[in-house]
This record gives C-alpha cells, structure tokens and sequence, in this order.
C-alpha cells in the first residue's frame, strides 16, 4: 500500500461549498502529490484539478434538456460529468442537443464551438460564457 503526501493544495477562489457530492461556486482547483515512495523518475508528480464554470442551476437546466431531447428514462442519471454519447446520442443527436439549449437559452453555438461539446458540465460552460457576452 502507497503513502501520499499532498504537498501543495489550492482553490480559488475560497468561497466553495460541498453538500451531497456537489460543489458550487468552485473554479480551479489543484492538488499535488509527492512522496519518498514516488521517486521523480519512476513516477511524475501527480496532478487533481477540477474546473467547474457554470452555475448549478444551469447544469440542472441542460441536464434535463438532455434528458429530453434523448428521451431517457427518469432513473438514468445525468449530471455534469455525463458524456453525450455514453448516453446513446450520435451526432445528429448532439446537434438537437446544441439546437435546444440555443433556443432555451437564447443564444447562438458556433458550429466550432459546438463541436468542442460533449459532456453536459461543456454545454453548460459554453452557455454561461456566450450569456456573460
């Protein structure tokens, strides 16, 4: 069995909550590991980071018009990390996606930028950067 030792640990910024595995209001987070058991050349530094952009209630929103536009059951369970086509959606689907959360969120995807997107947490991301414009 392994050791770790975080050596280094920083959010930004500070105001961060966690109430049943979600977090909110977290932008950038970094951990690294390093250890008498890790030595630099057999094993690099490990890095966690987490980027969360888009507000809860946005991920909420596109999560159901995925759901919706996919037509699944109530039980599947789709949250920010959920990928577009380990939910059975091909191509055409993810643009009816694109083409929903347009309408919904009264913007406008660059076929580029449309592409970039395959998770829900990248949908809403993109959103809540196109509504800041």
């Amino acid at each position: 069995m392994a050791a770790f030792t975080a050596s280094s640990l920083s959010f930004s910024p500070v105001s961060c909550s966690f109430k049943h595995n979600q977090v909110s209001n977290l932008r950038k987070a970094s951990l690294s590991f390093s250890g008498k058991g890790f030595p630099s050349h057999r094993l690099p530094a490990l890095r966690f980071r987490v980027s969360c952009a888009a507000k809860p209630e946005t991920v909420n929103k596109v999560s159901e018009i995925v759901r919706k536009q996919l037509a699944l059951a109530d039980d599947r369970v789709v949250c920010g990390e959920s990928k577009f086509a380990d939910l059975g959606a091909d191509s055409l689907d993810t643009v009816e996606i694109v083409m929903g959360l347009e309408e919904e969120f009264g913007i406008s995807v660059e076929e580029e930028s449309a592409q970039s997107i395959t998770t829900v947490q990248d949908a809403a991301d993109l959103i809540e950067k196109l509504l800041e414009k």
